[in-house]
């Protein structure tokens, strides 16, 4: 059984989109390791689920992370309950498949739009609320982003969604450049960078047979499978604390191999 540590020394950290999936899981694991959290979600059962697994232990608050507004809000709502904010890891995003997003000759202008700003403005939106903080306590502070494998290393034959693609890249771009301007105040900004997580998102995937067989191959590690949320916690956490005290502008990439390996089409044609 996993026990509480102290390996985030009272950090205050907020989680977007901290109510499901690889939120929900790091939130759990930065409450064992001595972190004060708050989490935002805008879905009503998600969030009376999380509030009723942390009870007063964590600060959750309803957030949609496409409004700039309520990024700033929710930034705010974290200093007021912790007194401060040490770190931000956004999480929040997703497919844009069912906005319009696909291959380019077919996505459509609303869906570009609407994926770009659920997965990429969103990103904007709080770390610029979360900087502006950092630079009012005068202290440095930590910003962790979700980017994707498809941001750098496309699967065309399963994976062709060209708008998600480019957030996730503009992710990194973003990352890296605002890790380099802020350096010399402490504020240090990383990227993971995941494969196939079982999510919500992945369900297309994981229902398909001919897809989970070229996983077994593109994700070889473990037997060769879709990740859990849980195997991003490790990067997380050591991203989050004091032990990557000595890093910005870093992608750490946590894929099963993805990027390691060709993967296997079942089937000919």
């Amino acid at each position: 059984m996993r026990t509480m540590s102290n390996r985030l020394n009272k950090k205050s950290i907020l989680i977007i989109g901290g109510t499901s999936g690889i939120g929900l899981s790091a939130a759990k694991a930065c409450v064992r390791e001595g972190g004060r959290v708050a989490i935002t979600g805008r879905n009503q059962s998600k969030l009376e689920r999380a509030r009723a697994h942390f009870s007063s232990t964590v600060s959750v608050f309803e957030s949609d992370a496409q409004s700039p507004e309520a990024a700033a809000e929710a930034v705010k709502r974290t200093v007021s309950e912790h007194g401060r904010i040490d770190a931000l890891y956004h999480v929040a995003g997703g497919s844009g498949r069912r906005m319009g997003d696909g291959p380019l000759h077919e996505i459509t202008n609303e869906g570009w739009n609407n994926t770009l700003q659920l997965n990429l403005n969103s990103v904007f939106y709080s770390n610029r609320a979360a900087v502006q903080q950092f630079l009012k306590q005068k202290e440095g502070g930590c910003i962790l982003n979700m980017a994707s494998v498809l941001g750098f290393s496309p699967s065309p034959r399963y994976f062709a969604t060209h708008a998600y693609a480019t957030a996730k890249a503009g992710i990194i771009g973003f990352s890296k450049s605002i890790a380099a301007y802020y350096a010399s105040v402490n504020i240090r900004i990383n990227v993971i960078a995941p494969g196939l997580v079982k999510t919500p998102m992945a369900q297309r995937a994981a229902e398909n047979e001919d897809i989970t067989q070229f996983i077994h191959t593109k994700q070889p590690l473990d037997g060769g499978r879709i990740a859990s949320s849980d195997d991003y916690d490790g990067a997380a956490l050591f991203l989050l604390s004091e032990e990557s005290a000595f890093m910005t502008g870093q992608v750490v990439v946590v894929d099963g191999g993805w990027t390691s390996s060709e993967g296997q089409y079942p089937g000919h044609g």
